[in-house]
């Protein structure tokens, strides 16, 4: 084919329309891009998708969400929340991550008490939820606690000497009250000498380390309260009296003495008193809850075998614990021959009684009333577990269990063998293929 002038101009036509046509195609593509958007998840867990049950709650959630991480700058895991809140975000674009150094904002640090680990703030409609650890588990659960906001009622026995919610005393438990409010949980006090009954909107009774006996009217008050269903969380103090007419109808009798822990020596707490619970036993108050919580004063319990509850122990102390009966001085080791007890000590019950088909009796025993005080609720996951507790005793299940998503084969096991031939072709066999190869090429060429 002789090429002309004309053929010439043919064959630059054409390459301009391919051109062209291949301009357009990429334009297309792009504004596609931009306007729709499309994910695939091939791993074998679908790792990287969203549950059923947080896709709906989000498609149910009309309003803007503000996510807050106090992270300090140049940490790995601010990448990792973000590509976390990233999936959310696909699903609710008016979803909003913003990200702070604390060290730039001292003053909100101080305000929110935030520690070296950082903290995430989750705030939806005028209310708020710090998360101390976040995966899709916690933050599903923290928009759904956001996103129910109906009125709820706890009631706190006084005129014992009990903690108070309204009191800003070391040893009275005011901020968790505040906590609680910030929930749409209302903290309300109840005078049984004064009022000589329990409120009909309380959806649970607090009963937390009185310091002196109740009088009869008031026992028999409870008593009835706890035969017709009503919930119920019981702090105890090691050695608490006052609390002796109720142990018989729970079917629990508090352990002489109060749990003493080495452990906490290694968690740079010297006083032997303090008791540290690290590891849960299942329940849907502990599910997917990984934080240390701290007992300053701890009592231990034991169960009747006749009790007429199901119970489950809540909180456990380690195997370096024990009830100790004398004196916290000098130096204290466990008495083989006498009443103390060798750890692991439950300090904590969940117990339950099923009044019908539908309705079910909730209590919650805590050999402890220090560790929701003013004074200790800020440290480690006592805060959590506090609200962990009430929640779960005001009959709120609606807390979703995510299951962790992992993947079976991140990890990759070799033998000996496997690994020297993989070594010895890499590092032997590959460069003199290469060489043989260069070497080959080299000849052919040279002999044309």
């Amino acid at each position: 084919m002789k090429l002309t002038r004309h053929v010439h101009q043919q064959i630059r036509l054409k390459n301009r329309l391919s051109t062209g046509v291949l301009l357009c195609a990429l334009g297309a593509a792009a504004w596609l891009t931009e306007r729709y958007a499309y994910q695939a998840d091939w791993t074998q867990t679908r790792s990287n998708t969203l549950s059923p049950a947080t896709q709906k709650l989000l498609q149910a959630m009309p309003g803007k969400v503000a996510i807050t991480a106090y992270i300090k700058s140049g940490l790995p895991i601010r990448l990792q929340i973000a590509h976390l809140v990233d999936r959310y975000t696909h699903l609710k674009p008016d979803l909003k991550l913003d990200f702070i150094d604390p060290n730039h904002a001292p003053e909100k640090a101080r305000e929110l008490n935030i520690g070296e680990e950082g903290l995430v703030v989750v705030e939806y409609q005028g209310r708020s939820e710090k998360l101390s650890f976040i995966d899709e588990a916690t933050l599903t659960n923290a928009l759904l606690q956001l996103s129910h906001a109906e009125d709820r009622w706890v009631t706190f026995l006084t005129g014992h000497g009990e903690r108070s919610p309204e009191s800003e005393a070391n040893f009275d438990l005011n901020r968790f009250g505040k906590e609680l409010t910030r929930r749409s949980i209302n903290a309300q006090t109840v005078n049984l000498a004064r009022l000589p009954e329990i409120p009909n909107n309380s959806a649970l009774l607090v009963i937390a380390s009185p310091t002196v006996a109740l009088l009869p009217g008031e026992i028999e008050i409870v008593k009835q309260y706890l035969q017709r269903g009503g919930n119920l969380l019981l702090l105890a103090d090691p050695g608490n009296q006052a609390l002796d007419f109720i142990w018989p109808a729970l079917g629990i009798h508090p352990l002489p003495g109060q749990i003493v822990d080495k452990a906490a020596k290694q968690a740079g707490i010297d006083d032997p008193s303090f008791v540290i619970v690290s590891d849960y036993n299942h329940h849907p108050i502990t599910r997917n809850f990984q934080t240390l919580s701290v007992y300053p004063a701890a009592a231990g319990f034991d169960i009747d075998a006749d009790s007429a509850y199901e119970s489950v122990p809540l909180l456990n102390s380690g195997v370096e614990s024990w009830t100790e009966t004398g004196p916290l001085t000098g130096t204290i080791r466990f008495e083989a021959d006498g009443a103390e007890k060798q750890g692991p000590i439950t300090l904590g019950y969940a117990l339950t009684r099923n009044l019908d088909a539908n309705t079910q009796q909730r209590i919650v025993v805590v050999g402890d009333g220090d560790f929701l005080a003013n004074t200790y609720i800020g440290n480690a996951g006592n805060l959590d577990m506090g609200l962990r507790i009430v929640n779960w005793l005001i009959h709120d299940d609606r807390f979703i269990d995510i299951p962790a998503k992992t993947a079976p084969d991140r990890s990759l096991k070799l033998t000996t063998v496997s690994i020297s031939v993989i070594g010895f072709g890499f590092l032997i066999v590959l460069p003199l293929c290469l060489l043989g190869t260069g070497f080959v090429v080299w000849r052919r060429r040279r002999r044309r």
